[in-house]
């Protein structure tokens, strides 16, 4: 098969998706082509559009690609789709650092890390589609675990969660947002740079596997584990 013509199935196949797509469904849909072949046809379709001046390009997020608009065409998106732009609390930036950096994590240990009640927070960040139920801890009561999804990586702008931003100082058994404010910081520069596809494309379809299915709706962490019965 013809380079050029490897760049238009996978320019076709991106450009169709709501989702980004992993190289993997792009080598199945390729067939014979080798994952290195399909990653270096999609480096030159990134360069074609920048060379090109298009208002659109390849961002790698959630673990495949996604082709997506630039930030700086967001305002007249966003007046054609009468969208307002929406942005995490305080409390909730903080909360959700936690349990990027800390996953899989229970509600207790994120309160013990805030100091507050985060009942509320947890239920936004779920119908955010932000967070999930990784499953239960191995500890009296069993209680639910939380983590990130591939929306969270969507909505950041992030490959995986390698990609996180470091941070120069972390103590296990105790985070004070006072002082470790470079996590907030961190996070709010992100969403700066989101990329407009984000907003303009549905969640994603719940591929993911977790070991409690709760359709992303909250769950009373005090109930008893019922998986054993």
């Amino acid at each position: 098969m013809a380079e050029s013509m490897i760049k238009r199935i996978i320019e076709a196949l991106l450009f169709v998706s709501e989702n980004p797509i992993a190289v993997k469904d792009l080598k199945q849909a390729l067939d014979g082509l080798e994952e290195d072949q399909i990653r270096e046809a999609v480096e030159q379709l990134r360069d074609d559009y920048v060379k090109q001046g298009r208002s659109f390009g390849i961002a790698e997020l959630a673990g495949g690609y996604q082709i997506v608009t630039n930030p700086e065409f967001a305002p007249w998106i966003n007046k054609l789709f009468k969208r307002e732009e929406t942005r995490l609390s305080t409390p909730a930036l903080e909360t959700l650092a936690i349990i990027a950096y800390r996953q899989p994590i229970t509600r207790s240990e994120i309160e013990g890390i805030r100091g507050v009640n985060v009942d509320g927070v947890i239920k936004t960040l779920l119908d955010k589609d932000l967070i999930k139920i990784r499953g239960r801890k191995d500890a009296p009561g069993r209680p639910i675990t939380y983590g990130t999804t591939d929306e969270f990586l969507k909505r950041f702008g992030l490959k995986g969660l390698e990609q996180l931003p470091k941070l120069r100082e972390f103590d296990q058994r105790d985070l004070d947002f006072g002082k470790e404010e470079v996590i907030q910081l961190e996070i709010e520069n992100t969403t700066a740079n989101e990329k407009t596809a984000y907003e303009s494309t549905p969640a994603p379809s719940g591929n993911e596997t977790q070991d409690d299915h709760t359709d992303g709706k909250e769950v009373d962490e005090n109930a008893p584990d019922r998986s054993s019965a």
